[in-house]
Parts: structure tokens; C-alpha cells; sequence
């Protein structure tokens, strides 16, 4: 039966996200897959945090949408996203939901709610940081960079990642409570999703900085994260030619669920 109500409720969010403009045909499809299992293998605890993330970002992502076009076509971290996308952001967090229905331990709730706080508090200062008035600086050099460029911070995206971290602690302290899973205080919750979500979203830019492949139009010379630029193909500019952005945002899942299951164990 919960297998059903996942389902269902999957499809009617993924869909509407579809319709919206949210998500790509293969988007939904993850989505859906994602979703379900969420709640089929797990609860309204897990369910209901990827929820969260999933209606706050899009929400974000419909804000000024005419000066975000221009981010789209030079770098991988806005628009409609695809499969690839859904689950370099939910594919971490589904696979301790599935290792938790095997072996129910708290430790695969910490990882979540890291996993969770950092690709909220990534995507929720990716959305307001492009917003910024100011320009980003480098997280390595504090050198201006251009706005939506990988490995650049700004304090508003700094600020909007704390409140996107803040949000999926807190939320998960409510929600265990209410799926009768095993629990902490308040302020430690919220504590793991600060924490969490801060080093991941730190953590992808320096990834970004330094080892995401990054590409060069050869047309304007901008150097982009797409595989076409201007019309034309673009070429390797430096990184790692593995390191697309879903890795990095993979990678900085990790260590957001490490973090925030430091401060679970700690406190």
C-alpha cells in the first residue's frame, strides 16, 4: 500500500513539475522512480524532506526567470532538469532510504539529512546568488568572477544556503518525530542541517574551482560547463574531464551527510 501512495503522490508532484516547466520528460520519469521508492522503503520522514527540497528549489528557480536565461546556456546548474540532474541530487539520499528499510540505524538518517541540506543549500544559494547585485568572487582567490560561474560564493548565496540548511534540519527533527523514527533535539537537527549544508555547498565550489571539467566556446571564448556554446561545439578548457556537475554535486553530498553525521554522533 505504501508502495501505491509514493507512487501516486509522485506522479501528481513530478507532473505538475513537468507541466511547469520544473523538469524534463526523463526529469519526471526519476522523479517518479525517486519518489516512490522514498516513501515505499521509507516514511514521511524521508519522503517528505525530499519534498521539501524539491518544491523550495523549484519555486526558487521561477524567480527572475529572464536573467537566468542567460545562465542557462553557459553553465549546468539551472533549468529544467533532467534525469541526470534528479538523481545527482536525490540518488544519495534514496540509497540510505533503501539501506535503512535493510538495516534501520540512525546513521543512514544523519547522512540523509546532510545529503539533503546540501543540495538544498546548494541549489537555494545557486538561485539567489545569481540574483546578486554584486558579482561572485572565487572561494580560492576572492577574484570577481562572472555570475553563475563555478567555485564562485557571494554572501547572499552564502546566506540563502544557511537558510536552506536551517529549513531541512529543523524539518527533519518535525518529521522524525511524526514518523515515530528514532530522535535527537531540536537543536541538534537543525545543527546537522547547518553544518551539512554549508560544508557541502562550500564543497562543491571548491570543486568547482579547482577540478570540474569546465569547456571554452570557441566562438566568444567564454568558458562554459555545456558541450555547445554560441552554436558550436565547445572545447576542453581545464578540470578533470570526468568531473561533470553532477559529480561534483555527488561529491559534495558526501561530505555534507559526513558532516552532519558528526554532529549527530558528537551530540
Amino acid at each position: 500500500m505504501l508502495w501505491i501512495i509514493g507512487l501516486l503522490g509522485a506522479l501528481v508532484v513530478a507532473g505538475a513539475a513537468y507541466l511547469k516547466g520544473s523538469l524534463s520528460l526523463s526529469g519526471m520519469i526519476a522523479a517518479i522512480l525517486m519518489g516512490t521508492i522514498y516513501f515505499g522503503a521509507g516514511s514521511a520522514f524521508w519522503f517528505g524532506i525530499l519534498l521539501l527540497f524539491f518544491i523550495s528549489s523549484s519555486l526558487l528557480s521561477k524567480l527572475k526567470t529572464d536573467r537566468k536565461e542567460e545562465l542557462e546556456r553557459d553553465y549546468a546548474k539551472t533549468g529544467r532538469r533532467d534525469a541526470g540532474q534528479v538523481f545527482a541530487n536525490g540518488g544519495l539520499g534514496m540509497l540510505f532510504v533503501l539501506l535503512h528499510a535493510v538495516a534501520p540505524q540512525p546513521v543512514w538518517q544523519w547522512l540523509f539529512v546532510g545529503v539533503m541540506a546540501t543540495v538544498t543549500a546548494d541549489t537555494w544559494a545557486t538561485e539567489c546568488g545569481t540574483l546578486s547585485a554584486k558579482p561572485p568572487r572565487s572561494v580560492l582567490t576572492g577574484k570577481v568572477l562572472p555570475t553563475g560561474a563555478s567555485g564562485g560564493v557571494s554572501l547572499p548565496g552564502t546566506l540563502a544556503a544557511a537558510a536552506g540548511g536551517l529549513m531541512i534540519g529543523a524539518a527533519s527533527w518535525l518529521l522524525g518525530i511524526w514518523s515515530g523514527l528514532e530522535n535527537g533535539s531540536l537543536i541538534v537537527w537543525t545543527a546537522a542541517g547547518l553544518v551539512g549544508g554549508l560544508v557541502g555547498a562550500f564543497t562543491d565550489s571548491f570543486l568547482g574551482a579547482t577540478v570540474q571539467k569546465m569547456n571554452r566556446c570557441t566562438v566568444c571564448g567564454r568558458e562554459v560547463e555545456n558541450s555547445a556554446h554560441c552554436g558550436q561545439a565547445t572545447v576542453h578548457a581545464r578540470g578533470w574531464r570526468w568531473m561533470s556537475n553532477d559529480a561534483v554535486n555527488a561529491l559534495s553530498s558526501l561530505a555534507g551527510g559526513a558532516a552532519a553525521l558528526l554532529i549527530g554522533g558528537l551530540f
